[in-house]
């Protein structure tokens, strides 16, 4: 079973989206998370380690994983997918963006 974890800012567009939409693969467990202080759900410690795989939305967002969670990583992969804060949940374009960046990991 793979454990993809999403992370953007607040966890209230990009980030649930994206659990929504691959949280029915199979073999595949979701969660999403923000790493903002006012996030609908802030990214822990706990979540990074237990993600196999995160997928975060912007640059900034890996950073702020590498500097806050650095010992929760132990290695694993962090995958920036380069989409920016435009978009409203569920927003057909976002889910079309989501799908074209993520097809390597599909």
């Amino acid at each position: 079973m793979k454990q993809w974890l999403f992370v953007c800012s607040r966890n209230r567009l990009r980030s649930p989206t994206a659990e929504a939409m691959f949280g029915n693969l199979p073999d595949v467990e979701t969660a999403s998370a923000g790493t903002a202080d006012d996030a609908d759900s802030p990214l822990t410690g706990e979540l990074v380690e237990w993600a196999d795989t995160i997928f975060v939305m912007e640059r900034v967002h890996r950073t702020r994983i590498q500097r806050r969670f650095r010992r929760h990583l132990n290695g694993k992969r962090v995958v920036c997918l380069d989409i920016a804060d435009d978009y409203a949940f569920m927003d057909p374009a976002l889910m079309a963006l989501l799908t074209k960046r993520m097809a390597r990991f599909l």
